[in-house]
């Protein structure tokens, strides 16, 4: 990567005798949407302030766009901040409200107007609305107005602290199509704090899993969901299931694997789909909902199967997801198929499902 336009290298933060972030890094580059994602009490959102400067790191160096930030305060680096309560200033109009930030820069009243109605048509917004306050704009409208309001001024980066928590399903995702088409469109970084993990996989370039401060791996959506560092980040990226298997060295890296509870032969994972941070201890094949399916007849050569029972099933309507009760196993195996007006199996039926395991991901705690 090119030289970044975020680098935050080594980060600690401590609140008295509380350790928040453990020597974190991480670097945006120029254009790059960055998620932040991971359980509540992670430090995404501590990690966050201290980009935007509402924080100071107690220890490590943070550079934005090649400058130490070190006593810089927030109104004079390059980003701007999205809140999740929007804070927009309910007694100001949608151009007051827009224009804010560049009028306290003290820019000229005729250019303030005119990049105004240039924000307000670039998030789609009726002209009409310059003149209506907060209050009469649906959940969506505010919305557009706070991501106007933080890009007037044009700003290196684009700070978003889950800007969308608050809003209906069906709205969010209408906000996220046009988030994802903005950041195409006018090029900044944007680095978003997020718990909806279909969100992160649907929007970032590259995504950061934290856990207790730390960063536990970064990488493409891609990397994350199909290649996780370790059980956590695969079970927090997306529903999982994990295999228990026995391991032998297979030679250039790839690993055998073989599994008491699963019907079929040894199979050779490749180097590919070994994790690199692979430990001494335990190891588990992750696979995916998608990649299990339900065998009848004889299953090919390449697949294990696994009998079971169907615990409980769910329609999503694209797809009907089946959770299957499996003998040594302590959670269900979790399989979606693709949707259909016919059920494939029905609560309590007994079952084979299958899946081939040399596509599988083997990884350890």
């Amino acid at each position: 990567m090119a030289t970044p336009i975020i680098d935050a290298s080594q980060i600690i933060k401590d609140y008295g005798r509380v350790r928040a972030l453990h020597g974190v890094s991480l670097e945006v580059g120029a254009g790059e949407f960055v998620a932040l994602v991971g359980p509540s009490g992670c430090g995404k959102t501590t990690l966050l302030k201290i980009l935007a400067g509402f924080e100071e790191a107690t220890d490590g160096l943070l550079e934005i766009e090649g400058r130490d930030m070190r006593g810089v305060p927030a109104a004079q680096r390059p980003t701007r901040m999205v809140f999740q309560k929007l804070a927009l200033f309910p007694h100001k109009t949608v151009a007051q409200n827009i224009g804010f930030p560049l009028k306290l820069q003290k820019v000229d009243p005729a250019e303030i107007d005119r990049r105004v109605r240039s924000m307000l048509e670039l998030m789609h917004l009726n002209i009409a609305y310059l003149d209506r306050f907060p209050a009469q704009l649906s959940g969506g409208e505010q919305q557009r107005v706070a991501l106007a309001r933080a890009l007037v001024s044009q700003p290196g980066v684009l700070l978003l602290d889950e800007p969308m928590s608050a809003l209906d399903a069906k709205l969010k995702k209408s906000l996220q199509a046009e988030l994802k088409k903005l950041h195409r469109e006018i090029g900044t970084s944007f680095v978003l704090v997020t718990h909806d993990l279909e969100e992160a996989m649907m929007l970032a370039d590259k995504i950061c899993v934290m856990r207790s401060g730390h960063v536990v791996q970064t990488g493409t959506p891609t990397d994350i969901y199909y290649r996780p560092a370790n059980m956590f980040v695969a079970g927090f990226i997306g529903e999982t299931n994990f295999l228990p298997v026995d391991v032998a060295p297979a030679g250039n890296g790839g690993m055998t694997v073989s599994s008491s509870l699963a019907s079929g032969a040894p199979a050779v994972i490749a180097p590919g789909n070994v994790s690199e941070f692979l430990g001494a201890g335990s190891k588990s094949l992750l696979i995916r909902p998608e990649s299990i399916t339900f065998v009848k007849g004889e299953p090919g050569p390449e697949t294990w199967t696994l009998s079971g029972v169907v615990d409980e099933y769910f329609i999503k309507g694209s797809s009907t997801q089946y959770r299957i009760r499996v003998a040594g196993l302590e959670a269900p195996v979790v399989m979606d198929l693709p949707g259909s007006f016919e059920l494939a199996a029905d609560v309590d039926q007994e079952v084979r499902i299958g899946f081939e395991p040399a596509r599988a991901f083997l990884l350890s705690e």
